[in-house]
């Protein structure tokens, strides 16, 4: 099985210079997205514990996102947008245990450029707001030890003509399972709902400012992401903005 993941894997790296152009990074804006990286905030526990520990629900996701939380998922990545047309964010990742969910950290993040849709098309440069599996990883740099399957390869490297600032976007990527197929490299570039709906949407390094769908996060964060989520627990990334996570 591990042999014939490979190959699957390996052959999606042929591809990767389409993932690339049509994904996350496909647009950007040729220095427009230039920004000093926000600082990562510490994550965890608030002190006393109450509203960050053993919670029952994730907190601001309302019944109509929470419903499509799978009931096997014990980790959930929450991306809560600032607004509808905002490209700032926070991401929380929750742990659920016996007694409900845990938040174990958190980092200040970005999002589409143009803030956030729930009919989300190529080009837009608005995140699609969901609820999707997290099942695969990858990037530039050598696996940090990720518990998702990772695919290592040069072929994240972003092209030359991208702006600077956007360079090791890639370094470390976790694929969100929106117009795509789960069990394959992140470079894979099958849209199953066909091209037009978008794809090559990730969790990838933050460079200051908006994304073209993409949620980022500082590089410790994706770090510490690619080290916890763990496909055992069934891990989700739910995410949006604040008016749409609480319908």
């Amino acid at each position: 099985m591990r042999t014939a993941d490979s190959a699957i894997r390996t052959a999606a790296v042929a591809a990767a210079g389409l993932v690339l152009l049509a994904g996350c990074g496909g647009g950007a804006g040729g220095g427009k997205d230039d920004g000093a990286a926000k600082r990562e905030r510490p994550g965890g526990p608030a002190r006393g514990g109450s509203s960050t520990t053993h919670l029952k629900n994730i907190p601001e996701v309302g019944t109509a996102l929470r419903s499509r939380i799978p009931a096997a998922s014990r980790q959930v990545v929450a991306v809560y947008g600032a607004g509808v047309n905002s490209a700032d964010a926070t991401v929380v990742l929750y742990d659920k245990g016996a007694n409900g969910w845990d938040r174990k950290a958190s980092w200040d993040a970005h999002n589409g450029r143009r803030g956030w849709t729930v009919h989300h098309h190529e080009g837009d440069k608005r995140s699609p707001v969901g609820v999707f599996p997290l099942t695969d990883a990858g990037g530039v740099l050598p696996d940090p030890g990720a518990k998702l399957p990772y695919t290592h390869s040069s072929a994240f490297t972003p092209p030359s003509y991208w702006s600077k600032n956007t360079r090791h976007d890639f370094d470390y990527v976790v694929a969100i399972n929106y117009n795509r197929v789960k069990g394959t490299s992140p470079l894979d570039p099958t849209r199953p709902a066909g091209q037009s709906k978008g794809g090559g949407v990730w969790l990838h390094l933050d460079h200051g400012s908006g994304t073209s769908a993409c949620v980022s996060v500082p590089k410790s964060g994706m770090r510490a992401l690619l080290r916890a989520l763990d496909p055992a627990r069934h891990p989700v990334i739910v995410m949006g903005d604040k008016a749409h996570l609480a319908a």
